[in-house]
């Protein structure tokens, strides 16, 4: 039995500890990168395989008669044909819960940097505005406190959950959370756009749906207040990108952090990128990569392997 990791270094560099994961799969190679049209070539013979991004359709599963798990180092699996797996008998698995701390401190690290406009203010200081001034401070970026204000919550999974206390504890915000678009309504939730309309800031935690697809367009930004503030560590694809730019750039919108893109490397860029748009953090989809994470992902990995070696059926999605 041989066991190939496609994409190592989506989890690391160098600064994970492997043990776990050499001690559960057998044979293991441990591949870096792996171009998509290589994927076939490098899982011929393998019985395990382990990826986080690459797909694995129908056709590739299909000529891969030796092929018996995949384990993602991922909560998605949007990139496999899980039906093909099923009839082929191949098990799945993914990883969840593995990095909650680490998006919150990304949200609360983002949305303090807007509210206090630090980078502004840095930069200020550094490049003689500061001390071309007539007063012992300067006040051109307007600065906000959080408490009392309203936090919008988009996705009460385990993420949007923890986000939504961390700011009420440590920053005494009012919480109110979304109905997802698609979904059936529950008491106690807000419409969409009735929750656009009321938070100060929104932060989206949901999965990237057909429903859920460019949900916060040029329609429901202009719901929100001028000085609100958004918030994106889910999906690229839930945000109008363009659309997102014209609300900053106008003015209709008080500020955005941006963790994720539709298409992700941009290799085409993105509006977002443009250099005159205010109040905007755009980060490389790294919200999740502190390094206690992505430990914590690669060892959910091993013991998903380890446990179907010993035929059981932890974290099994087929």
């Amino acid at each position: 039995m041989k066991s190939v990791f496609l994409d190592f270094a989506t989890l690391g560099s160098g600064d994970l500890d492997t043990t776990r994961l050499a001690s559960a799969a057998p044979n293991l190679t441990l591949l870096p990168a792996t171009p998509q049209h290589d994927v076939l070539e490098r899982i011929a013979g393998h019985a395990i395989v382990m990826t986080n991004k690459l797909r694995l359709d129908r056709p590739l599963i299909e000529a891969s008669p030796e092929l018996r798990l995949i384990a993602i180092s991922a909560t998605g699996t949007n990139n496999l044909d899980l039906e093909a797996a099923r009839e082929r008998g191949i098990a799945v698995c993914n990883v969840t819960d593995y990095c909650t701390p680490s998006v919150v401190q990304h949200v609360l690290g983002v949305l303090l940097s807007l509210t206090h406009r630090l980078f502004e203010y840095s930069r200020e200081a550094r490049d003689g505005t500061w001390a071309k001034g007539a007063q012992f401070t300067l006040l051109g970026h307007r600065i906000r406190e959080l408490r009392g204000l309203t936090l919008g919550v988009v996705g009460w999974g385990v993420l949007g959950q923890a986000v939504a206390r961390a700011c009420e504890s440590a920053l005494g915000m009012r919480v109110i959370v979304a109905n997802r678009p698609g979904g059936a309504p529950i008491e106690g939730r807000l419409d969409l756009d009735d929750l656009l309309r009321c938070a100060d800031v929104v932060t989206l935690h949901c999965p990237l749906t057909p429903a859920t697809a460019n949900m916060i367009d040029q329609r429901r930004l202009a719901l929100m207040k001028r000085d609100a503030i958004l918030i994106n560590t889910a999906r690229g694809g839930l945000v109008d990108v363009g659309a997102l730019a014209m609300a900053l750039r106008n003015g209709k919108l008080g500020g955005a952090a941006i963790d994720v893109l539709p298409v992700e490397p941009p290799v085409d860029g993105s509006p977002l990128f443009a250099p005159d748009l205010p109040n905007l953090i755009v980060t490389p989809h790294t919200a999740w990569a502190a390094v206690e994470s992505r430990q914590r992902c690669l060892d959910e990995v091993a013991a998903n392997v380890a446990d179907w070696r010993a035929g059981g059926t932890r974290r099994r999605v087929v």
